[in-house]
């Protein structure tokens, strides 16, 4: 990858759409890992304002620690770039103590974590409508279009997406160039949603070189049964995910009326 002029092409591509759209900035979620990093480092890059808040939600604390370091840095580097720390963890607690009791803890435990999302979406859209600026997503190709591996209407609620037609793989190469925090270029990837120390990989059951490699050979049309051992493994586990979240990967279905049932009778 020519990752020099990819970070240009990006950086052109985020400053067109905001002067074209007659906004003034951006806003961004930081989480203490490589993708908020990166997006948040393409997003100073334009000279345009960039807003990164930090959220956490009984979050770890190396999460908060690397979040709060990179802001640092980018502060020290950009000077188009502000902070916000917002903490939700009591807005989260109240919530928990409204809703009703749930006797199925695996399922209340999902519904929590994609919760944990969507506060976070409501806290980045606030600011987006009090500064007028846009809500920059960090989601990579895999996450986004390979395994789904988002919330819906939690972090995939964004204005648009920078990094979206990255891999993993190459949001690492964009951000070794960009000069990211070693300490955020080597932690294992996390969506930080669960409030202990899971990872990305512990939660899929696959790294992201292994989705990235599954990932092509769905696009070269394989099948599972072309593999076997860790790689059939690996294969199945993409394609459940690709078919279980295929609808945040599609538009909203519309139920369309006839013309016919249009008209009266």
């Amino acid at each position: 990858m020519q990752t020099e002029k990819v970070i240009e092409h990006i950086v052109n591509w985020l400053t067109s759409y905001a002067e074209n759209a007659g906004i003034k900035g951006f806003v961004v979620g930081v989480s203490g890992g490589i993708d908020s990093a990166v997006t948040s480092t393409l997003c100073a890059k334009t000279g345009l304002d960039v807003l990164c808040v930090e959220m956490p939600i009984h979050q770890g604390s190396k999460q908060v620690t690397r979040a709060d370091r990179h802001i640092n840095w980018l502060l020290k580097h950009f000077s188009n770039v502000s902070r916000q720390p917002v903490n939700l963890t009591p807005i989260f607690d109240s919530l928990l103590q409204a809703l009703p009791p749930e006797s199925d803890e695996e399922r209340r435990f999902m519904a929590l974590a994609n919760t944990r999302a969507r506060l976070r979406m409501t806290t980045l859209y606030y600011f987006a409508a009090l500064e007028g600026y846009l809500v920059a997503g960090t989601g990579n190709k895999v996450e986004d279009f390979g395994v789904g591996f988002y919330t819906k209407y939690g972090d995939g609620g964004v204005d648009l997406s920078p990094i979206a037609d990255l891999l993993k793989t190459e949001v690492y190469e964009v951000g070794r160039v960009l000069g990211i925090n070693e300490e955020i270029m080597e932690a294992p990837p996390t969506d930080g949603l669960w409030g202990d120390n899971r990872t990305d990989e512990d939660q899929i059951g696959a790294s992201y070189p292994e989705l990235e490699w599954a990932m092509q050979m769905d696009a070269e049309g394989k099948t599972a049964e072309l593999f076997s051992g860790r790689k059939k493994e690996v294969f199945t586990i993409y394609k459940t995910l690709n078919t279980a979240n295929r609808h945040k990967m599609i538009p909203i279905p519309v139920c369309e009326i006839p013309d016919s049932l249009k008209v009266a009778s």
